[in-house]
């Protein structure tokens, strides 16, 4: 008799954390990537930056990749706070968080975020100011995981402002102030 996947954390779907299916709905912020204004600074082939971020099943796919074009900096523009369309020059600013980022060949590894920093966020800017020693940055996958809510809009109120107020308009009734003491 046939044997089924082997069980356990990230072997297979069915399991808890860490399991393929629950994991890769997790990472499912690629789909809400504004893919028309992701800007990849520093891409060697135009466009190519936005070929990285992509469903968690498919980060071994080793055909879709961005690689940088003169240096190993890269930087990433990606529409969903921080500043939108950030050049090098903005790079030097203090970032909201700091990775040391890790050689990871299959694309498993997680970086925790401080969630407080990263709440409502319509904007995202990725910088890889360097690499492992290469002349050039090659990057094949990056995840994004959270949850996306619908922005919710305020529609216009309609208000009037009074630049000087019509006393006519305002009559206060007459009364009589009472004071109450308490000994």
């Amino acid at each position: 008799m046939a044997q089924g996947p082997a069980h356990g954390p990230g072997r297979c779907c069915c399991c808890g954390a860490g399991g393929g299916g629950e994991r890769g709905a997790a990472w499912g912020l690629h789909l809400r990537i504004d893919r028309q204004r992701l800007h990849c600074l520093n891409e060697r082939r135009d466009g190519s930056g936005a070929l990285v971020f992509r469903a968690w099943e498919e980060r071994g796919d080793r055909g879709k990749f961005v690689e940088s074009d003169e240096d190993a900096e890269l930087l990433f523009n990606v529409p969903f706070k921080n500043i939108p369309h950030m050049s090098f020059d903005d790079a030097a600013r203090e970032p909201d968080q700091m990775f040391s980022l890790n050689r990871d060949p299959t694309g498993e590894l997680e970086y925790p975020t401080k969630v407080a920093r990263f709440s409502s966020v319509n904007h995202l800017s990725i910088h890889f100011p360097k690499n492992f020693g290469a002349e050039t940055t090659k990057i094949f996958y990056i995840g994004l995981k959270g949850e996306w809510t619908e922005a919710a809009r305020h529609e216009v109120t309609i208000c009037s402002y009074e630049a000087a107020p019509n006393p006519a308009e305002h009559r206060l009734q007459q009364h009589t102030p009472q004071t109450h003491f308490i000994s």
